[in-house]
């Protein structure tokens, strides 16, 4: 077998690891800047392969012509695509003897697009899974090959769900590689009529409200923990919630908060329990800690 993986994300990890030995070349995003320094960094993708000894490619764009004739040159049974970030064309998908597959987040034709985690878990969804497919020209339209399900825990965060769903992408491509590298595979077309989109993960996407439900901003607040960060306007300035779950304390009026053995703030419909919070500027601390801090009391209120 011969594999040309593309991935970047933590989510593409385990899966490579899963195939190394017949993926031939790499192909993930450029280095980019992070950190206070913005530093170039490299992808988690592309330390692993350098940690297995995989030569690495990492083009600013894969549609590029003399990429894809590099590609081609390979002579690659097939390109396996996890979490890589880039739109691929039809001549790079061409460029393998069963062209592309892809290992999606969701369970296929719903979250089609570049969140599909993060958009189930704010939508409170209670399954999902990973659907290996044919890819397409259009944006995770292909064809079905295999779906792995699973149920999403009531209080899982994106960082656990992602975890859990890349060990099982893992599990399911070392399933099908042989017969991914044969062309010997099943094609089921997705149901247009069912398709939903999930749309990228924008700052605005992470701001909780108290003018909204408990309960939907706690799945907000699970869809952004840890990456980009769940944060919240109060009086004291942006509030970012590093912990906090639902809680059963009834009665409290919009940002009224509830300061005993621990901290529970009152939204539009419900409560949560906040367990870690960090102000802007600050470092993070336990709720408690910042209760003290800003000498606050029970009645209260966060609200700006």
């Amino acid at each position: 077998m011969r594999f040309v993986y593309f991935g970047t994300a933590p989510f593409a990890v385990p899966a490579l690891r899963a195939i190394a030995d017949s993926v031939v070349l790499v192909v993930s995003q450029p280095d980019r800047p992070s950190g206070r320094k913005m530093e170039l960094h490299p992808s988690p993708v592309k330390l692993v392969a350098q940690e297995l000894g995989i030569p690495v490619e990492t083009p600013e764009k894969c549609r590029d012509a003399g990429f894809v004739e590099m590609i081609q040159n390979f002579e690659a049974d097939a390109l396996i695509v996890a979490a890589y970030g880039q739109i691929m064309s039809v001549k790079l998908l061409e460029s393998a003897k069963f062209g592309g597959f892809n290992l999606h987040g969701s369970i296929l034709p719903k979250y089609r697009g570049a969140a599909p985690i993060q958009r189930a878990l704010m939508d409170g969804e209670v399954e999902t899974g990973v659907t290996l497919m044919q890819m397409a020209k259009g944006m995770d339209t292909g064809d079905m090959i295999n779906i792995v399900r699973t149920p999403i825990w009531p209080d899982e965060t994106y960082g656990e769900l992602a975890g859990r769903l890349a060990d099982l992408a893992a599990a399911q491509l070392l399933d099908w590689a042989e017969r991914l590298a044969s062309g010997d595979y099943p094609r089921v077309a997705q149901v247009e009529a069912e398709a939903t989109y999930a749309a990228k993960i924008e700052r605005s996407d992470a701001r909780l409200s108290f003018e909204r439900t408990a309960g939907e901003e706690y799945n907000r607040f699970r869809a952004v923990t840890p990456s980009p960060g769940a944060f919240i306007s109060t009086k004291f300035g942006e509030l970012k919630i590093l912990g906090a779950r639902l809680s059963g304390d009834s009665g409290l009026r919009v940002g009224e908060i509830l300061a005993s053995e621990k901290l529970v703030v009152g939204f539009e419909s419900g409560a949560q329990e906040w367990t870690t919070v960090q102000l802007s500027g600050k470092k993070p601390v336990s709720a408690l800690d910042f209760v003290r801090g800003m000498r606050l009391q029970s009645g209260d209120s966060l609200k700006t």
